[in-house]
């Protein structure tokens, strides 16, 4: 019996690190093409009104796909933090300022959740299939997970350029995340 619970625990392990290795190679690995929409999705906004550096992190790339014209449309999404901020409206403030028309941005006030931006985004009945989602790389499989559920059938990811000590511990939560989302 002992025997068998070391099997069954190595095994487990064996497939928690298989699986977090795939989740990283996929949120490394920016898919490239163009799409009709680029999703940033939302995260902190400081006590103050400013952008988390993760967040900016996150506009920034969608500015660079924009810019490169890999998407043809920005959709900022996030809801009302502890903060007291609207994360959307404060998101496509700084996509203006980075000079992103304001007819190419579209505001999801209330995707606070992967899932729940996914949805939004389904039942905003867009023009076109293709969609890029913009996030943290360890993010980015739940997210195209999300989004394929959501009734999108071309996903892709993109990465925002940001890593930070707390990326094992949001790697670790991502695999169940993940497998949450999957059998919902």
């Amino acid at each position: 019996m002992k025997q068998a619970i070391t099997y069954l625990t190595v095994a487990l392990v064996c497939c928690f690190l298989l699986h977090s290795t795939l989740i990283i190679i996929d949120g490394l690995s920016d898919e490239k093409g163009r799409s009709d929409y680029g999703v940033v999705l939302g995260n902190k906004v400081n006590e103050d009104g400013t952008l988390s550096e993760r967040l900016k992190k996150r506009l920034d790339k969608g500015v660079e796909l924009y810019n490169e014209s890999k998407v043809g449309t920005l959709i900022v999404s996030g809801g009302v933090g502890s903060e007291g901020f609207d994360e959307g409206t404060v998101m496509a403030a700084y996509l203006k300022e980075k000079g992103v028309p304001v007819s190419k941005i579209i505001i999801d006030h209330t995707g606070v959740t992967t899932m729940a931006t996914a949805i939004n985004c389904r039942q905003m009945n867009l023009t076109g299939e293709s969609i890029t989602v913009i996030t943290q790389y360890f993010h980015i499989s739940r997210t195209k997970l999300a989004f394929q559920k959501a009734g999108f059938k071309n996903v892709k990811g993109a990465h925002a350029a940001y890593f930070e000590l707390r990326d094992p511990y949001s790697i670790f939560r991502e695999f169940f995340g993940f497998y949450k989302y999957l059998f919902l």
